[in-house]
């Protein structure tokens, strides 16, 4: 009787059967992971509900904000125990659901304030926008890695610019739009686009603010709502009081001035009279400010310069140029976040609703900024472990 080749051995025998991958294929818990980053990102979660605890009556924001974060740190753990280069295979799916999600906030959405920038699940408003900055700088980070040898190219900086900031302009949330253009520049940088060709984005990303915010509308063109304009506007004109946003702004600056050196605890009365507007999002920086005073702000912000020393840290260890790229624009988006809200609480930057990471209530951005966290563990953690195994393979990047 004939033997099928096809599968049969040199001496007969069927060839053996692929072993199905399991669970712990791909998730492996031997990893290491970064205590310090874990630590500061678990203590900023801890200021969050401490700060709303003072800041809002009741306990329902203090116990929703600790259940996203409890269910956070179950995301990136699990993230962090995954290679990251595997988020690079699926960048397509993630960018379709992504610019998919961030459409459907838009037609389908509940209107708060004239904006539409959420969907209510029941139990938590989706914020599409906002786990659309980590997957726009995963999606940002794989194209110029697949183009790296044509960094160079005006091709591969469109590219990239047009990836990255297609849903910025589908979002009605300008704010994540500014984030989103954060992170853009920050993948180029570190991907290696031409000094040039950053020099160019920057002298038309001015001419772009100044025709939006003064030419346009001049010339009878809105292209921001006037809430949009006056909030943007209002920290370079404080003495305005015709412009509600420099109210808000006045009563920020007022909190975090009357906190001093250690604050006024349980005597902080801008928040618990409602003074300061949106207390427990927006201006929680200025919450924490008057009900702690410099110490319980100067607190927050070393937590945050502990997530960017060891972030910096995993992008200079980084076991590949696509894990080095990938922590970039991750460290764009936190960056950014965190010197706009801050600034704008103390009256130095412009008021566009962009959260304080892990502090500002809000399920959408702790969940994401989590997914954030554990991405950049795993990308220190398979760098530790590519750096103990030694070189094995050559590498094409």
């Amino acid at each position: 009787m004939a033997t099928d080749r096809s599968t049969a051995g040199s001496v007969g025998l069927r060839a053996p059967r692929r072993r199905r991958r399991s669970m712990a294929d791909v998730v492996d818990v031997s990893l290491p992971f970064d205590p310090i980053l874990a630590f500061a990102a678990v203590a900023l979660s801890l200021c969050s509900v401490i700060a709303l605890a003072g800041a809002t009556e009741g306990n329902s924001f203090v116990v929703r904000q600790a259940a996203y974060a409890l269910v956070g740190l179950g995301i990136a753990a699990v993230v962090s125990r995954v290679d990251y280069a595997r988020w690079q295979a699926i960048r397509w799916p993630l960018y379709a659901f992504t610019l998919g999600s961030i459409v459907a906030v838009a037609l389908f959405g509940q209107n708060v304030n004239g904006t539409t920038l959420s969907i209510n699940l029941g139990f938590f408003s989706f914020q599409a926008s906002e786990l659309g900055k980590v997957l726009v700088a995963v999606v940002g980070a794989s194209f110029i890695v697949d183009r790296r040898h044509d960094a160079h190219s005006w091709r591969t900086t469109g590219g990239v610019l047009l990836l990255v900031l297609l849903p910025a302009a589908l979002t009605a949330d300008f704010g994540s739009s500014l984030v989103y253009g954060a992170i853009a520049l920050a993948v180029l940088l570190i991907g290696g686009a031409p000094g040039k060709h950053l020099a160019t984005i920057g002298v038309v990303g001015v001419v772009a603010v100044v025709s939006v915010l003064g030419v346009l509308p001049a010339a009878g063109v809105d292209v921001l709502r006037p809430y949009q304009v006056d909030r943007i506007t209002a920290f370079l004109n404080p003495e305005n009081d015709a412009n509600e946003a420099t109210f808000q702004l006045k009563q920020a600056k007022a909190a975090v001035g009357s906190g001093q050196k250690t604050g006024r605890g349980d005597e902080a009365t801008q928040q618990k009279l409602g003074y300061l507007p949106e207390k427990q999002t927006d201006f929680i920086f200025a919450s924490i400010g008057e009900r702690f005073g410099f110490v319980g702000t100067a607190i927050v912000l070393s937590l945050f310069a502990l997530v960017m020393w060891r972030g910096l840290r995993i992008l200079s260890t980084a076991r590949d140029f696509y894990g080095a790229v990938l922590a970039a624009g991750i460290l764009a988006m936190l960056l950014f976040q965190v010197l706009v809200n801050a600034g704008m609480n103390v009256g130095i930057m412009p008021i566009t609703g962009i959260p304080l990471p892990l502090v500002s209530y809000g399920g959408s951005s702790v969940l994401s900024t989590y997914l954030a966290i554990g991405l950049l563990q795993a990308i220190y953690a398979q760098g530790r472990a590519a750096t103990r195994r030694g070189p094995t393979v050559d590498r094409t990047d």
